[in-house]
């Protein structure tokens, strides 16, 4: 007797599938436990993505049962004057016995082609898979920087505030929104004031290893502004306990102390835009805290 050919169909998550994807995801990645996906799937529930794309990602589903899922968390950011679709691919699954299924869900994740796409977090025996996908490698390591080390520069008078609630005078309305969205979402968003205009910055707080406190560079205009106010910025986190700044890189940075190391996490984005270094808004280091 032949066996039946299961019939497997591929559709956006929407609200109600949650339980079963927070079962999938925990099942498929044991170092998260069921608790990190709620609060995951929690956190794309309360974000809108922009018109036409998902607003969790994709799932493969079989007599109503999840077999597969791939999250996306979509946004518009700003390119030159205009905004552009992004989203970042995360936490790709597909059970076991229906992987030969997975190029439909990758597929059907793929298919808008004005959208740039991002994968920050590859694990590095996928990064062969991703490169077969068409994604290209867009950061070639992590420079661990100690931004506090570094003195004041050209004499400028500089003042680092929080911008939790209002962002600083100077800081355009979409950049007010990057700042207040991220610090709803745990990060630290702060306003870095000159006498001529403000510099807007996120970190999102992490532990390497599981111990060493730090903070992860999620958003700014340029690095070289980083590099710029290094200084005000490392002794403000250094207050808040987070001396280490990691920062995406292909090499050492100019004007900052640190240790830059290849080859770690690197990034991969495929689309019509290039992202630009420095700039992680609205992906899953910034929204899930991975």
């Amino acid at each position: 007797m032949v066996s039946a050919v299961p019939a497997i169909r591929c559709r956006q998550i929407v609200a109600c599938d949650i339980p079963a994807v927070v079962k999938l995801l925990t099942r498929g990645f044991p170092n998260r436990n069921r608790e990190f996906w709620l609060h995951a799937l929690d956190q794309l529930t309360r974000r809108e993505p922009p018109r036409d794309l998902p607003k969790y990602g994709y799932l493969l589903e079989t007599n109503g049962e999840v077999i597969g899922a791939i999250l996306m968390i979509c946004s518009a950011m700003r390119v030159g004057d205009t905004l552009t679709p992004r989203c970042n691919l995360s936490s790709w699954y597909v059970e076991l016995a229906y992987r030969a299924y997975a190029s439909l869900l990758v597929s059907q994740a793929l298919r808008h082609k004005e959208v740039t796409y991002i994968n920050v977090s590859a694990a590095p025996h996928t990064w062969p898979i991703i490169e077969a996908q068409g994604f290209t490698r867009y950061t070639g390591g992590l420079f661990i920087s100690l931004p506090a080390l570094k003195g004041f520069s050209r004499g400028e008078k500089v003042q680092v505030s929080e911008a939790n609630e209002r962002a600083p005078a100077g800081v355009d309305p979409f950049e007010q929104e990057v700042l207040r969205q991220h610090a709803e979402h745990g990060c630290i968003s702060l306003g870095c004031v000159t006498s001529e205009r403000a510099y807007p910055f996120v970190f999102r707080p992490r532990l390497v290893k599981g111990f060493v406190p730090c903070a992860q560079l999620i958003y700014c205009r340029d690095i070289a502004d980083f590099a710029r106010f290094a200084g005000p910025l490392g002794r403000h986190l250094a207050r808040r306990g987070r001396p280490i700044v990691i920062v995406d890189a292909n090499g050492p940075i100019p004007g900052l102390v640190g240790i830059f190391r290849r080859g770690s996490k690197p990034k991969y984005f495929k689309g019509p835009q290039q992202p630009r270094l420095g700039d992680l808004a609205y992906t899953e280091y910034a929204i899930m805290g991975v």
